[in-house]
């Protein structure tokens, strides 16, 4: 689907869709669980669908009581076996595909993962040598989908370099559940998106069912970790999980802003949330946006934080280092496009190998708008002007790749002529309403 956006200044009240970070934590979490969990605004996105088919395949039992409220019925750490033949389709999801193959290893059926043309394309190679050396049963078509995985999960002491924390992540959710006494060691000579691996740790600060038989210990800098398997993870029940707005999201209504000279309330959001992704309201105030926090009611007559992004003139370019938050380039990258001077993104050379080659991506689509760009293996500059300068009838290809399609709809209404972006209906991965939110046809409210 192409998707025609128009110039408009950006200004409203946006709700800001729940963290798919979080919410597809909580559904694998509670899926293998002892019991009976609660979610609460969870998001309701492609990528968590993606997450939705692979809790059932391994047991769970989900019941929508509502948009807002999701129960989850645990399998208990596999206590039901998986079905032979098993296969979990991830769709785009990076995010359940890595997690749910380290969980996977703890079961004796093989499991087949499989999903869209980007997944088939994203090699997972480190998580699938790790959890080899676990002993685990893996093969993959040179780390990239189709894989298929069976445990046995042996333990033992494995190197694991995360170029994304999402395969860190994946191995701490699952060790704990190895069998008694087993032992999983893991060294980290390299670990980008830190804050998402404290993210994972704060659940199994809160979550997990500690005994005598399980330990778990961290490296304060995090490049070592050793974890003894026999704990369980212990539903939420009463415990009802509440999940926070995504600040990964909530940049794109904030860059539109910015770009407009607009103002955009956001709701939703957790001043104190992990989320590294807080660091591009940093980067708005440090470019010369206006950028606070105040309290509001809700319409229950409840308090609530909202953030309050205010483009109040000429944006300025800056140096900004995106190595634990490498979804915000392209947010990034469009507004750098319209501020003056030079804007660098740098130490994110990761954002390669995602959905897409997002800096290459960025430059080749923000050429068309008549921006300049240095390409760096590690990052991108953008020789910013203030303002673009595409022509007519100007079209941006969004690869497919949710937020290269999101970052062009902001920057299309900070254009002289409208902007047509193909394959928009990608923005639903995570965050479904967003072309109708840019548009102006409705605001999250």
């Amino acid at each position: 689907m192409n998707a025609i956006i128009k110039p408009r200044r950006f200004n409203g009240t946006v709700r800001v869709p729940a963290s798919k970070s979080h919410t597809i934590r909580q559904l694998l979490i509670a899926s293998l669980a002892d019991g009976v969990s609660t979610i609460k605004n969870p998001l309701d996105s492609l990528d968590t669908r993606s997450c939705i088919e692979a809790c059932k395949a391994f047991g769970a039992e989900i019941i929508e009581k509502s948009e807002e409220l999701w129960e989850i019925k645990g399998n208990n750490g596999f206590k039901n076996k998986i079905k032979p033949g098993t296969v979990i389709d991830v769709g785009n999801s990076g995010t359940t595909l890595y997690l749910a193959l380290a969980l996977a290893g703890l079961q004796s059926e093989e499991i087949r993962f499989v999903g869209d043309e980007q997944i088939q394309k994203r090699s997972a190679a480190p998580l699938l040598d790790a959890l080899a050396g676990l002993g685990v049963l893996v093969k993959s078509n040179n780390g990239c989908a189709p894989i298929t995985i069976k445990g046995p999960w042996n333990g033992g002491k494995v190197t694991l370099i995360c170029p994304t924390s999402q395969y860190l992540s994946a191995l701490l959710i699952a060790s704990p559940l190895a069998p008694a006494g087993t032992v999983t060691e893991i060294d980290i000579p390299l670990l980008n998106e830190k804050p998402y691996v404290e993210m994972t740790l704060s659940y199994l600060k809160t979550s997990l069912m500690s005994n005598a038989r399980f330990a778990f210990k961290a490296a304060l800098d995090y490049s070592h970790f050793f974890v003894l398997g026999g704990s369980q993870w212990k539903a939420f029940g009463d415990r009802v999980h509440s999940v926070p707005g995504d600040f990964s999201s909530a940049a794109f209504p904030a860059a539109a802003a910015a770009i407009t000279g607009g103002a955009v309330r956001l709701i939703g959001l957790n001043a104190l949330d992990t989320q590294g992704d807080k660091y591009f309201f940093e980067m708005l105030k440090s470019m010369g946006c206006d950028v606070y926090w105040q309290q509001t009611n809700n319409d229950d007559g409840k308090i609530e934080q909202a953030l309050i992004v205010s483009g109040k003139g000429e944006l300025k370019g800056g140096t900004f280092d995106l190595n634990n938050t490498p979804d915000l380039l392209p947010a990034a990258a469009v507004t750098a496009a319209f501020a003056n001077g030079d804007t660098s993104l740098v130490n994110v050379g990761h954002a390669r190998i995602k959905e897409t080659d997002r800096i290459a991506v960025m430059a080749q689509e923000l050429a068309k708008l008549g921006v300049s760009c240095t390409e760096l293996p590690e990052g991108i500059i953008i020789h910013g002007k203030g303002a673009v300068s595409p022509p007519e009838n100007t079209v941006i290809e969004g690869h497919g790749d949710h937020r290269i399609v999101m970052a062009f709809a902001a920057a299309a209404l900070g254009s002289p002529v409208p902007l047509e972006i193909t394959t928009a209906e990608s923005a639903a991965v995570t965050y479904p309403g967003f072309l109708d939110l840019i548009s102006g046809d409705r605001l999250h409210l």
